[in-house]
């Protein structure tokens, strides 16, 4: 099948285009905080040469437990996410949990993000495909990585084709995830341009209890598999105090490792080409 190629927020997507990158914070924290963020990751990613996506969730609505922090919800975030945006010229990405948020999240981000829990819902893909928004859809821990094809058609089915199906690792017994390699180019026979998600595939989910655990320390060899394999965009969690975040810190990158990874997947993919 011919790979789709499209533009979001004037960044090629897809095809033989370079790999883009989606960072940013697991849960908006405050204006000051995204605001702090976005300026790192913008001067990062414009000196390691990778175009990037801001991404943070105005609500973790699938938390482990409900007495942890889901963030600042749909109003507040959308008016957040919208000056980050503004100030620094960027993409924006957030996640979505329901049908009825698509329509007032598309007025203000690029790309809608269903959460991997949330994959096949159909009411929640046809009202995201609707709004003509890009896609951005986690393949489901528990799906075979060929079963995005049908997630994909769900999309589609809306005549909306700016669709990219993202892989952040398969349930591999309790608590533990495993990135299975072969699954991205089995979810490029869909035509739709495939991202690698790396910081939620070493994520523990639950394993700390009330909240999820992590193994940071893993994130960039995946990653440099991930672009050695050839992806179409990366997704990278980001924070300067993760041990600190309010959620998913054991997985997310320190600000301060951003840039010599990402400087380090440019050259591999320079390689692989």
């Amino acid at each position: 099948m011919t790979p789709s190629t499209f533009d979001i927020a004037d960044i090629p997507v897809g095809g033989s285009n370079p790999f883009f990158a989606i960072i940013g914070p697991c849960q908006i924290e405050s204006l000051d905080h995204a605001l702090y963020t976005a300026e790192h990751i913008a001067k990062i990613s414009e000196r390691a040469g990778v175009p990037f996506i801001y991404k943070s969730s105005f609500d973790k609505a699938n938390r482990s437990s409900y007495k942890t922090a889901r963030g600042v919800g749909l109003e507040e975030g959308l008016r957040i996410l919208e000056t980050v945006g503004k100030t620094f010229n960027c993409g924006l990405l957030t996640d979505v949990h329901d049908a009825t948020q698509c329509a007032a999240v598309a007025e203000v981000v690029d790309v809608l993000q269903i959460p991997a829990f949330l994959c096949r819902q159909t009411d929640l893909l046809l009202a995201a495909g609707n709004t003509g928004a890009a896609i951005n859809v986690k393949k489901g821990q528990f799906l075979a990585p060929w079963d995005m094809g049908n997630v994909a058609e769900k999309l589609k089915s809306t005549g909306n084709k700016r669709v990219m199906l993202c892989d952040r690792g398969t349930s591999f017994g309790y608590n533990t995830l495993v990135s299975d390699f072969r699954g991205l180019p089995i979810m490029a026979e869909t035509g739709c341009p495939v991202v690698f998600d790396a910081t939620h595939s070493v994520q523990q989910p639950g394993g700390q209890g009330t909240t999820s655990g992590g193994e940071r320390r893993f994130v960039p060899a995946l990653a440099r598999a991930a672009v050695a394999v050839g992806i179409n965009g990366l997704f990278i969690e980001a924070h300067e105090d993760p041990d600190n975040a309010p959620s998913d810190g054991p997985n997310m990158v320190p600000l301060s490792e951003l840039e010599e990874l990402l400087k380090t997947l440019v050259r591999i993919q320079d390689a692989v080409k």
